[in-house]
C-alpha cells in the first residue's frame, strides 16, 4: 500500500534538512521544478490559469488528454490534473505565490474579471503588507487552491 506524505511527515522531514550543518559535503543541487494540482473541471481551471493569471500552456509531455501544463517562468510549471473526486482542504497557509511586475494592475484585472481577493487576515478587495514591506493579495482559483500574488 502506497502511503501519501502527510503534513506531519512533510514537516518532519522539512525539519530535519534544516538541521543538517552546513559542514555536511552535499553532492546534489535541489531547484524546484513544478507543482501538480488535482481539480475537478479542467476546462474551467485551464481558463482560470490562463485568462486570470495569465499563464502560458506549455507542452504536456504525458500526452494524457486529463492534464494541462502551464509554465510558471524559467523551467517551472504547474500541472493541472483532473480529478473529479478531488476535495481541496479551505487552508489560506496551504497556496503558491506569484510576483506580479504591477499588483494594482493585477488587481485591476481581477476586479474587472470579478474575481473576489482578500488580504491575508481576510479583508475583501485590500492589500495588506508582508513584514519585508512587499504587498499581497490572496485569491482562489475554481477549486478553492489558495494563490499568494505580491508586488513591489
Amino acid at each position: 500500500m502506497r502511503r501519501r506524505l502527510t503534513l506531519l511527515s512533510f514537516i518532519s522531514i522539512t525539519t530535519l534538512l534544516l538541521m543538517t550543518t552546513k559542514s555536511e559535503a552535499q553532492d546534489f543541487k535541489l531547484s524546484f521544478d513544478h507543482n501538480a494540482i488535482q481539480v475537478k473541471d479542467l476546462t474551467e481551471s485551464s481558463n482560470f490559469y490562463l485568462n486570470i493569471l495569465g499563464l502560458e500552456e506549455i507542452e504536456n509531455k504525458t500526452e494524457k488528454s486529463h492534464i494541462r501544463w502551464f509554465s510558471m517562468g524559467g523551467d517551472t510549471s504547474i500541472h493541472v490534473i483532473e480529478n473529479k473526486l478531488h476535495k481541496v482542504p479551505d487552508v489560506k497557509g496551504v497556496h503558491f505565490a506569484l510576483r506580479a511586475n504591477d499588483l494594482d494592475a493585477f488587481i485591476a484585472h481581477l476586479k474587472k474579471n470579478n474575481i473576489y481577493f482578500e488580504s491575508w487576515p481576510g479583508e475583501p478587495k485590500v492589500t495588506n503588507s508582508r513584514p519585508d514591506g512587499i504587498r499581497q493579495v490572496y485569491l482562489q482559483d475554481p477549486n478553492g487552491y489558495w494563490i499568494e500574488v505580491n508586488g513591489e
